[in-house]
Order: structure tokens, then C-alpha cells, then sequence
């Protein structure tokens, strides 16, 4: 350990990290508001700050808005980042008066019929044109094969309609010059579930898609016990009186008029087929470990957990899953850089500044709830559901990066009781800054409202009837939010003044409803914190390469990047400092670890100790190396089950399938890609070579990547 004097520890607090090429490269196209012509309004990332900070300071009365602007630039300077919709738009309805503040979105039911699924793709182009990302459930939509009695034909089921969605996605996002963002979750007991399962596997199918599968208690415990599982759909009249075709009473979660309901609200349902669930399971965990999807997402813990779980039943999420929503629910986002608290980083003296962290979070947290009022949404449904539940996003990001600047590895026990403490501490000042604004300036309108009590929810609260709740009884919002959902339950074991705050909140009610979860932070890590480790994950790696999509571009453009932990550890300790340098003088510390170092057991133990105080979910990637063991990659799935995680995604680099979004340079070495040329002769090149091709300048991976995906030419 290199020995640090009192006068560099004092020199690293006023000494900012010159941000990197790449850096400033996103910024000034991403965030970097500009006029119709290009030419910049932000002069700087300060500019951009105050532009933000303006706008939503705007929103306070007129007599505290100087005020509140100069909290809110504070908060910008210290580490609180709005997300990407919010850096891009907000204070800029002067020049793009038709985008939105909002990252996350997720559509209202479809419908199965054919205007219904069409008048959902038209809501989804809007939704995307106005700069969001949106979530679907499919399952919906009745079975390839299955008689639709209107048309006198059958259905050729979701997948072909969904290729639709993926069509218009591309298209509005290639005419904005933004990639679209589309999640599709699908339910475990859909008769289409292997068509789902393996959709990727078709070359440039579903690509604007991110895939997820709605898993449930149910099915894991077939998957346990080597049991059968039904596939089944709502069956209809004709259904109902075949003989040779098994029904069964089901819970649906969408009940529609045509529908068959039995007097305990069961629907009837023709069982398509049934199959070991295990089978189905080796099915999802083949195509994951090939492919990187579906994900997994554990429905039941998610709606057991909702705060609003009262009055909503979530099928579907963001992109990213790190937000479950109802339908035509929005989320607005923000993340807290946690390298802004270390303090005396890399020296045996170094620590968590836990006093700043709370203040940003208050501070951010008033932001955020501003941006609900600038919200920008297109459709007139999503701006009523935004506004009565008031939902909010706030995470963090450079959880991997603070890690080794506090010489802690990630994935050991000390981190996970940051991790942890992190999370506590944000929800606590969270809900106590929410508690306030509930004062100032009302509750969230959900949590004034009236609610009936029914069966159901006495079912699932049993303490309600205990409490000498009955059926038909009505209930406030606050109530029901504060007392009996289960997350907040969490508060009246943590401490004397955390149960204050409860009573509080069940007494004036919240701001908001949902106030954190964690994305996945990519081009705001890099660009305005300078390539900080992305969302909760560690660093990626300390110098890789980047695939970006550049407007105007044929194929991805590689672009080397370090991250911010080693441009720290360079600029305040040793400039010779590199990853994998043979000389001892020039080597890192062994905290410098990426993700390459950490366990998938470590991935699933840090998602494991943040989400017991996240109030939404988390976007999380395992990394696993290409030549990992398939049965041990399976264990990571039913790992993540057993400690409870709302969801699970992982990445295996498979040249032979896809290039992903962040490569390392010693993968691209040791993978070869075959081209076939005109004449038919073929050409090996490394996947690091640079090759020219049709006037334009290409590494051979993102080239072999683009001509197969069927994307070359069309950004």
C-alpha cells in the first residue's frame, strides 16, 4: 500500500477527475442541450447542471425558487444525477417541446383483439417518441393456433404480434437518433412460453426487446419436485362445451368480458398442453446461458412486496426491470454517485461521508418529485397514473467504484453491509423528506383515497382482520400503504425513530408512493460521472471498450474506456498505474477488482443485502465467463430464488451470437470471425482488427455483428 500524506488527502478533496474523451463524447450528444442548428445552449456539464436545476426549481413558489435552485445545483454537484430523460429535456421545451422527463413506462393492457393490439402499438410509438422506454405483458394474447371466432381463422399468436412492436420501436427510435427501449414479460403457464423462450435465437428477431419471464412460487416448486405443469390460456364458449379439451378454474389476473368466471372469480381455462416444469426450466436456462435471455422475473415476490398492493396487480416492467409498474404506470429516475462521499479515498483513513449522502438524498428526493409536474408523458392515461401515485426511482450508481476507493472488495461480507447500510439509509431519508412534502405540500392523491376492503386483500393481509378489518369496510390509501404493506412493515423493527416515522406517514400519508430502485445507470455513469461502475454493479473492467450507436454510422463504433476508480488512483497515488502490469510498482492494489473477480454467489449476495431496502426492484447483470460450467450457471437462478431477489439477469460473452454493449480487449483477441466474400472466398480477422469496409472504418466484431443482426447500414 502506497503511504498517502495529510497534504494529497486535503490536494483529492479539491481536485476534480478531468473527465474522458468518451466521457464528454455521450454528454455532449446525449445530455448536451443544443438548438435546431447544433449549436450548444449548455457551455459546459455546469451549464447543463443549471439548466437542470432551473427547471426544477421552477416548480417551487416563486418567493423560494432562487433558493431551491442553488440546494438543487448543490445536489447536481455532489453527486445527485437525474436520469437521462431528465439531463436531456428538462428546461428545454424551448427547443423539443414533445419529449418527456420520464425514463420508465410501461403500456396499458393489450387487449386480444386486433384493434386493441393496434391501438397499443400506436400508444407505444408515442410513448417512445417522446423519449421513453416502455414494458409490455403479452401474455394477454391468446395462443398460436387458437380459434378466433370473429376473424372464422386462427391466431398466429403473440411472438408475430410482438414482431411488430419490435419494428415500430426500431423505427421511431432510428428517426429520433435514440435507441428505443422495450421490455417483454411473458407468464411461465402461457402456452407459447418455449416460442418466448427461444425467440432470440432467430437472427435480428426482437432485438429492440429485452425478454423476461413471470415466474412464480408455484413453478419453482414443480422445478423442485420434478412436477407437470399446465399450459393454459381463458377458454371460450365453443372451449367450454368440447368434451376432449381439459378445463380448469385458474386466477387471471386480467378478467375480460367474454371471459368464463366461476362465483370465486376463477376463470376457466383450456389446458394447451402440460410438461415437466423442470424440462421448461433446462429450456430458460439454456437459451439464458446461450443468449443472455429471458430474464427472470419473480412475480409473486414482486406484488408481495408492492407498497401499493392494495389496488394494483404488476405483470409487467421498465426495459430494465428495475421498475414493476401497472399498467400505464411511469416512473421518473435518479442515482446518487457514491464516489462524491468517500472521503480520503485509497488510504487506511478512508470513509463514507454518511451526513452528505443523507442531505443529497433529501435534497434529490424534492427534485425528483418535481419532475412530476413537468412529466411530459404523451398519453392522457399516463399522466393521471404518474400523478396520482407520485411513484419514484431514486438508486445509486459506482457502488463498485466507492468499494475499492474504501479498500473493500465486492462481494465480500463488509460490502455487503454497505450495500446494505446504503440502501437503509437512502429509503430512511427518502420517506422522511416524502413525509415532509406530504406536509408541505399534500400526499400523493392515492393515499387519500378511499379503498373497500375485499376478501382478497384480507387474504393477503391477515393482520387486517386481526386488526378487526372486515369485508366491505373502507379504508384510507395512507393506511393501507403505510400500516400493511410489507415493505414498510420493515420500518417497526428498525428502530424507536423509524417506527415514529411510520405512525407519522400512516398519519399524513407520503409524497410519493415508491421512492427507490436501482438501474442499470450505463451512459450517466460514464458520461456526467465518469465512468463510475454502473448502478450497483463493480466495474465492468478498469480499460475496456465501449459499443456505441452513432448516428449516421453503418455499423457500432468501439471506444476505449477506464474507468474511474483507476483515473482517480492514477491522478492522487501512482500515474503508472495499470491493470494487469507485470511490473510491481505499476500493479493496482487487490481491491481493484472487476467484474471478472466476483462469484455469481457474490452478484446474487450484494442484489440480495440492497434489495431489502429497495422499494421498487433492481437492475442487476451476473457476468460469468464464457467457458463457465452450465450446470453451475443454472445454481445461480435458483440461488437468486432462495434468497428472494424480484428478479435475475446474466451475461455470457458469445461471440457467435452477439456482440455486447461493453467488451473487453482480451476477448476480442482470442475470438476469430470468418467473412465470406463475393467471389465466395473467406477472410479470418480478430475481433480487435480494424477493417475497411463500404467507405467507413469498422472493428471486425462490431462489423460480423451488424451484417448478421441484419442492422449494417441503418442507424
Amino acid at each position: 500500500m502506497t503511504a498517502i500524506s495529510d497534504k494529497e488527502i486535503m490536494q483529492q478533496f479539491n481536485e476534480n477527475i478531468e473527465l474522458q474523451s468518451a466521457s464528454l463524447d455521450i454528454w455532449d450528444k446525449k445530455y448536451r442541450l443544443k438548438d435546431q442548428q447544433g449549436h450548444p445552449i449548455d457551455q459546459d456539464i455546469q451549464g447543463t447542471w443549471q439548466r437542470v436545476a432551473t427547471a426544477l426549481a421552477e416548480i417551487e413558489a416563486p418567493s423560494k425558487r432562487e433558493f431551491w435552485k442553488k440546494r438543487f445545483t448543490w445536489a447536481l454537484q455532489h453527486g445527485a444525477i437525474p436520469a437521462g430523460r431528465i439531463m436531456s429535456n428538462a428546461g428545454a421545451q424551448a427547443y423539443k417541446p414533445a419529449t418527456s422527463t420520464i425514463n420508465c413506462t410501461v403500456s396499458g393492457d393489450v387487449p386480444d383483439s386486433m384493434d386493441g393490439i393496434l391501438s397499443k402499438v400506436h400508444e407505444a410509438g408515442l410513448t417512445l417518441k417522446a423519449g421513453c422506454g416502455i414494458g409490455y405483458c403479452f401474455s394477454t394474447l391468446r395462443p398460436k393456433g387458437a380459434y378466433v371466432s370473429g376473424a372464422g381463422a386462427y391466431t398466429s399468436g403473440p411472438m408475430s404480434f410482438m414482431d411488430i412492436y419490435d419494428k415500430m420501436c426500431f423505427t421511431v427510435s432510428s428517426a429520433g437518433g435514440r435507441r428505443g427501449a422495450q421490455m417483454a414479460t411473458f407468464d411461465i403457464s402461457h402456452p407459447d412460453i418455449f416460442d418466448f423462450i427461444r425467440a432470440k435465437r432467430e437472427d435480428g428477431r426482437l432485438r429492440q426487446f429485452n425478454l423476461s419471464c413471470l415466474i412464480t412460487k408455484d413453478f419453482m416448486d414443480a422445478v423442485e419436485n420434478d412436477l407437470e405443469w399446465d399450459l393454459f390460456f381463458p377458454a371460450n364458449n365453443y372451449e367450454m362445451k368440447d368434451n376432449n379439451i381439459r378445463i380448469i378454474y385458474q386466477a387471471f389476473y386480467q378478467v375480460e368480458d367474454n371471459y368464463i368466471v366461476n362465483d370465486a372469480g376463477d376463470v376457466a381455462c383450456r389446458v394447451y398442453r402440460t410438461v415437466k416444469a423442470r424440462r421448461l426450466w433446462d429450456s430458460i436456462m439454456a437459451s439464458t446461458y446461450d443468449y443472455a435471455e429471458p430474464g427472470f422475473i419473480l412475480i409473486d415476490r414482486v406484488n408481495e412486496m408492492n407498497n401499493n398492493w392494495f389496488c394494483e396487480d404488476i405483470r409487467a416492467t421498465n426495459p430494465c426491470g428495475e421498475q414493476p409498474l401497472p399498467p400505464y404506470g411511469a416512473c421518473l429516475l435518479g442515482s446518487i454517485n457514491l464516489t462524491k462521499c468517500v472521503k480520503k479515498a485509497f488510504s487506511n483513513e478512508a470513509y463514507f461521508d454518511w451526513d452528505q449522502f443523507r442531505e443529497i438524498v433529501t435534497v434529490f428526493t424534492r427534485m425528483l418529485d418535481n419532475v412530476i409536474e413537468i412529466n411530459g408523458l404523451p398519453l392522457p392515461e399516463q399522466r393521471e397514473e404518474i400523478e396520482r401515485k407520485r411513484r419514484h426511482g431514486m438508486g445509486f450508481l459506482g457502488l463498485g467504484s466507492a468499494l475499492s476507493m474504501l479498500q473493500l472488495r465486492y462481494g465480500e461480507k463488509e460490502s455487503l453491509a454497505f450495500a446494505e447500510k446504503v440502501s437503509y439509509e437512502m429509503a430512511k431519508a427518502g420517506f422522511a423528506s416524502g413525509l415532509e412534502l406530504a406536509k408541505e405540500k399534500g400526499a400523493a392523491p392515492i393515499m387519500e383515497e378511499s379503498f373497500s376492503i375485499t376478501a382478497h386483500m384480507l387474504k393477503m393481509r391477515p393482520e387486517m382482520k386481526t386488526d378487526g378489518c372486515n369485508v366491505g369496510d373502507q379504508a384510507q390509501g395512507k393506511v393501507l400503504w403505510a400500516k400493511y404493506s410489507r415493505y414498510m412493515q420493515q420500518f417497526q423493527n428498525s428502530g424507536k425513530e423509524d417506527l415514529q416515522m411510520l405512525k407519522d406517514l400512516e398519519e399524513y400519508g407520503c409524497r410519493f408512493t415508491h421512492h427507490s430502485s436501482i438501474a442499470p445507470t450505463g451512459t450517466i455513469s460514464l458520461s456526467l460521472a465518469n465512468n463510475v461502475s454502473n448502478g450497483i454493479e463493480p466495474s465492468f473492467a478498469h480499460h475496456y471498450s465501449r459499443n456505441i450507436i452513432r448516428s449516421g454510422k453503418k455499423s457500432k463504433e468501439k471506444v476505449n474506456v477506464y474507468s474511474y476508480e483507476l483515473l482517480a488512483y492514477r491522478q492522487w497515488i501512482n500515474d503508472q498505474a495499470m491493470p494487469y502490469a507485470e511490473d510491481a510498482s505499476q500493479q493496482l492494489p487487490d481491491y481493484f477488482i472487476s467484474a471478472d473477480d466476483v462469484t455469481p454467489q457474490q452478484h446474487v449476495d450484494v442484489q440480495a443485502a440492497a434489495q431489502i431496502w429497495i422499494d421498487s426492484s433492481i437492475s442487476k447483470t451476473a457476468n460469468v465467463p464464457t467457458d463457465f460450467d452450465y450446470d453451475a450457471f443454472k445454481n445461480i437462478y435458483t440461488y437468486a430464488y432462495k434468497k428472494n431477489l424480484k428478479g435475475c439477469t446474466t451475461f455470457r460473452f458469445n461471440p457467435e451470437v452477439f456482440q455486447g454493449v461493453l467488451v473487453k480487449e482480451k476477448d476480442l483477441e482470442n475470438t476469430t470471425y470468418r467473412f465470406t466474400l463475393e467471389d465466395g472466398s473467406q477472410v479470418e480477422v480478430k475481433g480487435n482488427e480494424t477493417i475497411d469496409y463500404d467507405g467507413e472504418s469498422h472493428t471486425a466484431a462490431n462489423l460480423f455483428d451488424a451484417l448478421k443482426e441484419g442492422y449494417y447500414g441503418k442507424f
